[in-house]
Order: C-alpha cells, then structure tokens, then sequence
C-alpha cells in the first residue's frame, strides 16, 4: 500500500475514501456529499486530486487482497492502524472524522464496515468523546 506525508491532504483523503468505500460500495449519494460538504476545500485538494487518491486506494486494496470486493474493504487491525497514523495532527483528526461522520451517514446506512472503521479513527485518534452514529444495518 502506497504512503503518504504525514498529515498531508492525500492522507486524509484516504482516510476520507476507506469511511466511503467501508460498506463495500461507494454511492453517488456519498460522491454528492463529498462536493456537498466541501471535503476537497477543506482538505486542501482538488477534486482530481481526491479522485486519484481514491483511485489508487482501491489498486492498493484490490492488489494486497485476492478477495470480493466486500471483503477487500475490511482492512486488517495493522493496515489500518497504519493508514489512522498517517493523520496526526489533531485539529486534522476532528476535522476527517467530521467528514468521514457526514459521508457514512449520507445514505442514511450504518453498515458494519463503516462502523467499524468510525470507532477504528475515534479509537487511534483518541476522539473518544466524538459523537459517532453507532445505529448499524445488518451486515451486506
């Protein structure tokens, strides 16, 4: 899996992208949320730019799993330990988990994956009194 700088906009995108893709799919209702919360202003990217770090997020899943893509989106404790410390800053860490918050809410879903990667930022991030949307669906 690729690295980014330490703190740097592409880090938290990907962050940005695992809460988006964490039920196993992304949604356009979760792309419009994205453009709608200003995500890619408040990163300091542009949307190309957060596109590309998507992108290469899924390459990186799809080439370390040889699994569906459902399974693919639950990363490993180490995995994603390593990609919550890329973010450490902590006025950076509220801010992701705002966002991340608003895109896993956006279809009005919690599922099990991004549940768990909500609790996984909290949990690093020491965010623990964050207010998370815990209601989850049945697992897909």
């Amino acid at each position: 899996m690729r690295s980014y700088p330490r703190n740097s906009p592409e880090a938290a995108a990907r962050i940005l992208s695992l809460a988006a893709l964490s039920d196993g799919h992304l949604s356009r209702v979760e792309i419009d949320t994205i453009a709608g919360i200003g995500a890619c202003e408040q990163l300091g990217l542009s949307r190309e730019r957060l596109e590309e770090v998507l992108h290469g997020f899924c390459e990186d899943l799809l080439e370390a799993e040889r699994m569906s893509w459902a399974e693919v989106c639950r990363l490993d404790a180490k995995t994603l330990e390593q990609l919550m410390a890329e973010v450490d800053d902590p006025a950076l860490r509220r801010k992701l988990l705002d966002l991340c918050v608003a895109v896993v809410e956006a279809d009005q879903l919690i599922a099990d994956g991004e549940a768990l990667v909500l609790l996984a930022a909290a949990e690093h991030w020491g965010l623990h009194e964050h207010p998370l949307p815990l209601e989850r669906e049945a697992a897909h």
